[in-house]
């Protein structure tokens, strides 16, 4: 079993690794570890495998977004959980494979590296309130919903879910722009931001906390985490912690220096 110490450095290293080569699956089992260590990622490995079996044979007789879809909710029994929609096991790939239900995003984790192991061209779509995945047929890309067991969204859907969401016109009416794919970090970052979400309303700062960091450890070069971890240890009454999270925000970008130095000054004078 992995430690948490152990998870972070599987954190730091898909951190430093570019975008083709982010290892998705693995990394978000270290970030479920790292959550909580007192579990074996292997069930979830090999519920990926069997996926993958699946789909191969699929592959066979059926269409890539049929086989895929089949494949991941029949097969797997993966879905979306419509009962208890904010429950944090849902963001957690462990608990998603114990479980067989989670958000979409935890869910399109299982859809990428499944998919990919078997040759198709699947990516994420960062679509505003509710995470989907691009395949690419002989027909064109399509999208599919994870959350509703791996069905096909149609361009008309994928227009009004957008105006729901309070997108403009413009946006609204282009398919290219709610189609654009996303890298492996940005599915894994928005599976992180779920979690921190979740924590920081349930008032659950030392999860938050944790939550932040991963993003920290998995885009090493972008200062917003750390304000977040800073705010979590704020909440947590660990205002040194808070100061010196607040730091690293400075270091990493000098478009936070304002911000971060406003809130590094409401901490310091607290400190006193």
């Amino acid at each position: 079993m992995m430690t948490r110490e152990e998870a972070e450095e599987v954190l730091e290293a898909a951190g430093r690794e570019g975008d083709g080569a982010f290892p998705l699956l693995e990394a978000a089992l270290a970030c479920a570890v790292h959550d909580d260590p007192d579990r074996d990622a292997n069930a979830a490995r090999q519920m990926a495998e069997e996926g993958v079996a699946h789909l191969t044979r699929r592959m066979e007789r059926e269409s890539p977004e049929e086989a895929l879809a089949e494949a991941m909710a029949g097969d797997l029994g993966l879905a979306g959980d419509l009962l208890d929609y904010d429950n944090l096991d849902n963001a957690d790939v462990i608990a998603v494979c114990r479980r067989r239900k989670g958000l979409p995003v935890a869910l399109g984790v299982f859809y990428l590296h499944v998919g990919r192991r078997t040759g198709l061209d699947v990516r994420g779509v960062d679509f505003p309130g509710h995470f989907l995945l691009r395949i690419e047929t002989p027909e064109g890309p399509l999208a599919l919903d994870p959350f509703s067991e791996g069905r096909v969204v149609l361009p008309s859907e994928l227009t009004r879910r957008a105006f729901r969401a309070g997108l403009t016109p413009d946006v609204a009416g282009r398919l290219d722009r709610l189609m654009e794919p996303v890298t492996d970090r940005a599915v894994l970052i928005r599976l992180q931001n779920n979690i921190f979400a979740r924590a920081a309303q349930a008032r659950d700062y030392v999860r938050a906390e944790r939550s932040a960091l991963r993003r920290a450890l998995l885009d090493p070069s972008d200062h917003r985490p750390w304000l977040d971890v800073a705010a979590a240890r704020e909440g947590q009454g660990a205002l040194a912690g808070a100061l010196q999270a607040l730091g690293k925000a400075q270091i990493l970008d000098g478009g936070a220096t304002i911000a971060a130095r406003a809130a590094r000054e409401r901490v310091r004078l607290r400190l006193n």
